[in-house]
């Protein structure tokens, strides 16, 4: 395993001991070249999976992108890391277990929703809206000024954001 500090290729493992109820393996390595500790997992992949975007844009799907967003929605909330990792492990064995090799990011959505209300109520609420303001800020921002009558023309919104 390469040493993310000195990207030395060698390291020993320390201590290694099942994570997040035995869905993975957590272990602590150590550098041969710098000396520096550092933390690995290992995870159980069942297969490859594509998520299929708006606009048919395709990705692998990446776990670390629903872990980001879980820990942003239930920040400030209570919720221990363990519960988040939980939740994200049952997301990719949902996903990966579905036997389809393409599966849509409105699905995983779902699944992330559904999972979140089980732990705590307010943070799908937040999910939902931090979306809805990342989906508004892609599509132009509606004119709030009303047209007004200078003489015999009427001014409209100007072409800029306002």
């Amino acid at each position: 395993m390469r040493c993310p500090f000195c990207a030395h290729d060698d390291s020993q493992v320390k201590d290694s001991r099942p994570a997040e109820d035995g869905g993975a393996i957590r272990r602590r390595r150590q550098c041969s070249s710098c000396g520096a500790r550092f933390t690995t997992f290992e995870r159980t992949q069942l297969r490859e999976v594509t998520v299929v975007k708006s606009g048919d844009h395709r990705e692998a799907f990446d776990r670390s992108k629903i872990e980001q967003s879980v820990a942003l929605a239930c920040r400030k909330r209570g919720v221990t890391q363990d519960q988040i990792d939980q939740l994200v492990s049952g997301i990719q064995r949902q996903v990966e277990t579905t036997g389809e090799s393409e599966i849509p990011s409105s699905r995983i959505g779902e699944l992330v929703m559904a999972g979140l209300s089980l732990i705590d109520s307010a943070s799908p609420a937040s999910i939902a809206t931090s979306a809805r303001r990342r989906t508004s800020r892609s599509s132009p921002a509606p004119c709030r000024m009303r047209p007004r009558t200078v003489g015999r023309t009427i001014e409209q919104c100007p072409s800029g954001p306002t």
